[in-house]
């Protein structure tokens, strides 16, 4: 039977820099994958779509993604291939709550992380079987470019490949059973964006529910309608774990299974389903196991979607400041009254910006070229609490679209 510190199920996002950082700080680590490692952001989520993005054809970036994607995951395993970290490749299930069990090694820990992540979750429809239905991970497998192409859900997924897809010149259908698309974000700002994508051609049917994929006229039906949790096959009980209603790991705020001494880190646990999010809980998980501090502020959470332009949002949006009746200002700017924006030809943005009577920042939501870096200078000034005075004394250079912030604050 092996002994270590530390194993860790999973080597996306969260399972790789948590064996890298508690390596770092002296602990033996074992981490196990029953796939590739980088886990879905790298192989089959974030990285791939950012080059469809960022390629100017279908066949482009079919083919720049798998190269992208093969260097990235030869820089994560290189990561752990570093000294006390042991990379056991295989299914991992639970033998009891200190130990477990792939292939036919037994392998007992101190700690153990789950970070097996999550995976797309179908709705409840007779054809779902339908040979175009397929996930975003089939769609990213696809040789050939659509003809038509139909997207069941408006979230972050289904606005992504709508957004890429339009400009590849496939005609996009974007169904969503709310009202509005991209429910996270300020509706203000997911309503403009939905707007526009609209005069780009895609065609939007809001408040509308798929009854059949049969009555779908199109090539490929993308089914973007949420994730669920990975913990089949673990073995969960014989380690005391109960899952949630909804099918994630319960933790609390050190990311620790409840009732239990096991941990659970990213999308596995239901709490914040971001690849970020799943590495900054690592660093929580790793800081409680050696028994260090960390100012960490999980309440503050940035977020992006890659559209064209660019969405992106950190903290309350009007709509929640509203329903949770917080007395908030809100602070608009847009893109077009904006120097650099003007000058690169993308005039189409807007910003807002929140905060409360003392005038600290409680949130931004903006879309625009790079909205997402705005968005994040926001998320840094927010998790040291800046006030929109302190912000106004702020130099931001000029030009550049930062100064739409700055403009905010000063209306």
């Amino acid at each position: 039977m092996m002994q270590t510190d530390l194993l860790i199920i999973g080597a996306g996002p969260g399972g790789y820099r948590a064996a890298e950082y508690a390596a770092h700080e002296g602990l033996q680590v074992v981490i196990v994958e029953q796939d590739e490692v980088g886990g879905t952001c790298l192989n089959r989520g974030c990285i791939p779509t950012k080059t469809y993005v960022h390629s100017a054809s279908f066949a482009e970036a079919v083919e720049r993604q798998q190269q992208v994607v093969a260097q990235l995951r030869s820089g994560v395993e290189a990561i752990l291939s570093q000294p006390n970290i042991t990379l056991l490749r295989g299914h991992a299930e639970f033998v009891d709550a200190n130990t477990v069990r792939v292939g036919e090694k037994t392998i007992a820990a101190k700690n153990i992380i789950i970070a097996t992540g999550s995976s797309a979750k179908m709705p409840p429809i007779d054809d779902i079987n339908d040979p175009r239905v397929m996930t975003s991970t089939e769609l990213l497998q696809l040789k050939e470019q659509p003809k038509r192409l139909c997207i069941i859900g408006a979230g972050v997924i289904g606005m992504e490949f709508a957004s890429v897809f339009n400009r590849f010149g496939t005609e996009v259908t974007v169904i969503e059973f709310l009202k509005e698309c991209l429910p996270m974000v300020d509706s203000d700002v997911a309503k403009r964006l939905r707007k526009l994508l609209e005069k780009r051609g895609i065609t939007f049917k809001m408040k509308t529910a798929v009854q059949h994929m049969a009555d779908l006229d199109a090539d490929a039906i993308l089914v973007a309608t949420g994730r669920k949790a990975n913990t089949e096959g673990l073995n969960l009980e014989a380690a005391g774990i109960t899952l949630a209603p909804n099918g994630t790991i319960p933790v609390d705020d050190n990311y620790q299974v409840v009732n239990s001494k096991c941990y659970a880190i990213g999308d596995v646990n239901g709490r914040q389903m971001l690849a970020h999010a799943a590495e900054m809980q690592a660093l929580r998980v790793i800081n409680h196991i050696v028994g260090k501090k960390d100012g960490i502020r999980f309440d503050i959470m940035p977020a992006a979607i890659f559209t064209e332009p660019e969405v992106a949002c950190v903290g309350l949006s009007e709509d929640l400041l509203k329903e949770q009746g917080i007395d908030y200002v809100c602070k608009k700017s847009f893109w077009r009254a904006n120097g650099k924006a003007l000058a690169m030809n993308e005039t189409e943005g807007l910003l807002k910006l929140f905060a409360d009577a003392e005038g600290r920042i409680l949130g931004c939501h903006a879309f625009g070229a790079h909205a997402v870096d705005i968005i994040q200078e926001v998320s840094v000034l927010m998790c040291r609490d800046t006030t929109l005075a302190q912000l106004r004394d702020m130099v931001h250079i000029h030009p550049t679209l930062s100064e739409v912030l700055k403009t905010a604050a000063e209306g």
